[in-house]
C-alpha cells in the first residue's frame, strides 16, 4: 500500500487571498478523501447539468466528489513527486484543467467503469453542439408538444428567426419551417428553438479519464 505524506505542506501563496478559508478547507478534504478511500478518478463532464450530476452523486453516495477549482484541487494532491500528498497521486493532478473533477470511491475499477458506461440521460443540445437529426415544423397552427403554442410565445417565435403570426389569436407557420437539419452547428437561436419545442438532441454522460490506485495511474 503506498506510504499517505500526510505532512506534506501545501502552500497557497501563489492563490488569491480572497476565499483563502475556503482553499485550506477544500485541500483538507480532498488529503481526508485521499486518506479514506481507495481510488481516485478523473472525470470530464461536457457542457455541465446540475441536475443530472446531483443525480449521479445520490447513486454513488458512498463516494465523493470535487468539481471546479481545478487549481487548489491539483495543489492539494500536489502537482510534482516531492509535493504530492500520496505516492503518485501527482500524475493525476496534473490532468486536472478545463471541465474535470475528483472522484473518491471505494468501488470497485470495473463497478466505476460500468456505472458510467451505462449512465447516459438525453439533454437539449446547446449552441456550438451538432445537431443529431432534421427537425421541421409542418406549415399551419403551430404545436408544442401535443398543445397549442402560447399565444404569447408568438413575439419571441420571431425574434428567434420563425416567420410566425397570429391568426385569431393562434400562432400560425404560413410555410414549413426547418429548425436545424442534421449535421448543423447550433446557433444560439436554434438551440433556443429545440428546447422551446422539446426536441433533446444531445446527451449527458460522464467520461472517465484516468484512474489511481496504489500508486498507479491507469489511462482510460
Amino acid at each position: 500500500m503506498p506510504k499517505s505524506k500526510r505532512s506534506t505542506v501545501v502552500s497557497l501563496t501563489r492563490t488569491e487571498k480572497k476565499g483563502h478559508e475556503g482553499k485550506e478547507k477544500l485541500i483538507e478534504e480532498i488529503h481526508e478523501c485521499c486518506d479514506k478511500y481507495d481510488y481516485i478518478w478523473v472525470f470530464s463532464v461536457k457542457d455541465m447539468r446540475n441536475t443530472f450530476l446531483k443525480e449521479v452523486r445520490n447513486e454513488l453516495k458512498t463516494s465523493r466528489f470535487f468539481y471546479g477549482k481545478n487549481r487548489v484541487m491539483a495543489k492539494a494532491l500536489g502537482t510534482t513527486p516531492e509535493e504530492e500528498y500520496k505516492e503518485g497521486v501527482s500524475k493525476i493532478a496534473k490532468e486536472l484543467r478545463n471541465e474535470v473533477g475528483l472522484l473518491f470511491t471505494n468501488k470497485s475499477y470495473d463497478e466505476v467503469v460500468k456505472y458510467f458506461n451505462d449512465y447516459t440521460q438525453p439533454d437539449y443540445a446547446r449552441s456550438g453542439g451538432i445537431a443529431t437529426q432534421t427537425v421541421s415544423l409542418p406549415e399551419g397552427p403551430v404545436q408544442r408538444g401535443a398543445d397549442p403554442m402560447p399565444h404569447n410565445m408568438e413575439p419571441l417565435l420571431r425574434q428567434l428567426g420563425m416567420p410566425t403570426t397570429l391568426k385569431n389569436g393562434i400562432v400560425t407557420l404560413p410555410i414549413p419551417y426547418t429548425i436545424c437539419k442534421e449535421g448543423d452547428t447550433l446557433s444560439t437561436n436554434q438551440a433556443h428553438l429545440l428546447k422551446l419545442f422539446y426536441h433533446q438532441l444531445a446527451e449527458f454522460r460522464v467520461q472517465l479519464i484516468s484512474c489511481y490506485h496504489n500508486g498507479e495511474v491507469k489511462e482510460l
